[in-house]
């Protein structure tokens, strides 16, 4: 009998962290859980109200009676499946899946300097929790299928705008999209690392900029690259920045697009033509020459 025990004991616990996501959290499981549950550290924002209530850390209600037990003795393997607090598929939707819902749809929403009312480290909890519980595949569709229906809407609104004012609109959903992957990337890390990367040998950031580009840029690009053309020859007709931001946008979704108009691209981005050569310099001049004529028109002197 004592056998069987010290073989529980010494085999149980690694096993019962291990998991088709992660491989072996064995050790390393019971590292992160027995720092949730020593009473020593330290309350954070978690614990003082507000935010989201589903994702406190687990076992919180439990560590002042199993703090020495787990200080003496290594944890069980009955044991550590009692402390993880083990969330269903039921748990996952219908009270973890909506907090990481509201806040993706802050993100994607916010302006430029706005306040978030949200806790990152409780978000960040609850995709943790998740992945340890072998939900990753869930919820990396329910996050890819959340932010292809934003973007849809964002395409709509779009396709609505008036010529005068498309680019500027571009402009601002491009930015707001990428800055709110400088959010939402960082607090799926856990789900990257030991699903996205391990399972599917893909990166998070690259599959949320691809479905920018399939469910926007692609239906908007031969209706954008027009109208830039034609701001760029007409001077201050949007901003520098504007121009700026949309060109480099545009080549960091896909290179390619260099080709639709290489003389636009190259102003903004370095090295994307060939090398000049002597025999084009005289078609370099006629161009400049022409440049100045249009500036001339418009008012501008030398």
């Amino acid at each position: 009998m004592k056998e069987e025990e010290e073989e529980e004991e010494d085999g149980g616990g690694e096993a019962m962290m291990d998991d088709q996501n992660h491989n072996n959290w064995g050790a390393y499981g019971r590292y992160l859980l027995e720092e949730r549950l020593l009473p020593a550290r330290p309350a954070g924002p978690e614990h003082h109200g507000g935010g989201l209530r589903g994702c406190e850390p687990a076992g919180t209600a439990g560590r002042a009676g199993t703090a020495g037990a787990i200080a003496a003795i290594n944890i069980s393997a009955s044991t550590s499946k009692f402390l993880m607090n083990v969330i269903t598929i039921e748990d996952y939707k219908s009270t973890y899946w909506p907090k990481l819902d509201s806040a993706i749809d802050q993100l994607l929403t916010q302006s430029p300097g706005d306040y978030i009312p949200i806790s990152y480290e409780q978000i960040y909890s609850c995709v943790y929790k998740c992945v340890c519980q072998q939900h990753s595949e869930q919820m990396y569709s329910d996050l890819i299928k959340k932010i292809t229906n934003h973007l849809e809407r964002v395409s709509k609104e779009l396709q609505a705008s008036p010529p005068d004012l498309y680019i500027e609109r571009f402009n601002i959903a491009l930015g707001q999209y990428m800055g709110a992957l400088q959010s939402i990337v960082p607090l799926f890390i856990y789900m990257n690392k030991f699903y996205i990367e391990t399972k599917l040998n893909r990166d998070l950031k690259d599959d949320l900029i691809k479905l920018f580009t399939e469910h926007v840029a692609e239906k908007h690009i031969y209706n954008l690259m027009p109208l830039l053309l034609e701001a760029q020859s007409t001077p201050f007709q949007i901003t520098p920045s504007t121009m700026a931001n949309i060109v480099k946008g545009l080549y960091t979704l896909r290179p390619e697009w260099v080709q639709m108009a290489p003389a636009l691209f190259s102003k903004f981005i370095p090295n994307v033509l060939p090398p000049a050569v002597e025999s084009e310099l005289q078609e370099y001049a006629a161009q400049d020459q022409k440049l100045q004529r249009e500036l001339i028109q418009n008012g501008f002197t030398r």
